[in-house]
């Protein structure tokens, strides 16, 4: 069995008095240690997928389980990742940090909890900024912050959601290596949910790029694979042959169920006449 198991889960909302349905006979399976990304167009109803896996929301339809079990509610051995950051403007970096390792640990002495904090905001790079305020920081420091929140938990389970759509492209790479070094360098990798719209992204961090077919309702294609060795750059793939293949594989999939023209994919080295190096909005 799979670590994480969705079988047959739809959900819909009300709008305008309307029921709006998201996503319809969505199933994935991922294995433990797993760095899975699902990637579409914006509004496809990725991060709706990403709160039903991660408790924030309920199915209407079908079942989660994780480890076995099913999931109701928010999970004790799960960190997410938003883009938005989401830190407490009034405490630190540290304290931000401080604040869920307590959640996570509460038997341990507020100088422990402030240890294990400093610890991992040194690993993300931020020895120099951990007293200051999120409004001192910049964006790509406050996703530090974010980013070493989750990891100062130290959750099974890590969902990111788009973490790093609003930041500058060189912030956005760095971050991308460090939290590829934290999600296997742990004493066990971490089970790894991300969305993205970002196809360089996915293949950069990937075990697995599973697009989500448009809706609405939008469900899920076929899974696939992403068998590229590690470590990886955004300069190797941008050379590498078997990246150059997997990355049509996937762009063929988003603009067919885009109901876009498959030019330019016919040939797995020929010129890609899709946006493939930025986001899908």
């Amino acid at each position: 069995m799979s670590f994480i198991d969705v079988n047959g889960v739809s959900k819909s909302f009300r709008a305008a008095g309307r029921p709006r349905h998201v996503l319809r006979d969505v199933s994935l399976s991922v294995d433990r240690g797993e760095f899975v990304s699902i990637l579409g167009a914006m509004g496809s109803g990725k991060s709706t997928l990403l709160g039903l896996l991660a408790g924030l929301e309920a199915p209407d339809q079908g079942t989660i389980a994780i480890d076995g079990m099913p999931v109701r509610g928010i999970l004790g051995n799960a960190a997410v990742v938003f883009q938005n950051y989401s830190l407490l403007p009034w405490l630190t970096a540290l304290e931000n940090v401080r604040l869920a390792v307590g959640a996570a640990f509460p038997s341990w002495s507020r100088a422990e909890q402030r240890a294990k904090a400093r610890r991992t905001l040194e690993t993300v790079g931020l020895s120099n900024a951990m007293h200051k305020r999120p409004v001192q920081l910049s964006g790509g420091m406050r996703q530090r912050v974010a980013i070493a929140r989750a990891f100062a938990t130290e959750p099974e389970l890590l969902f990111l959601d788009e973490p790093f759509g609003a930041l500058d492209a060189m912030t956005r790479e760095t971050l991308q290596q460090e939290l590829a070094s934290l999600c296997s360098g742990a004493e066990r990798p971490v089970t790894t949910v991300m969305i993205t719209n970002n196809v360089e992204e996915a293949l950069l961090l990937s075990d697995r790029v599973v697009p989500i077919v448009a809706g609405p309702p939008a469900s899920l294609g076929t899974p696939i694979p992403v068998t590229l060795p590690r470590p990886r750059t955004s300069a190797q793939l941008g050379h590498d042959e078997l990246a150059t293949e997997v990355r049509a594989h996937v762009v063929a999939m988003l603009t067919a169920s885009l109901g876009r023209p498959r030019r330019a994919i016919a040939q797995a080295d020929g010129p890609l006449d899709v946006p493939v190096a930025g986001g899908w909005s």
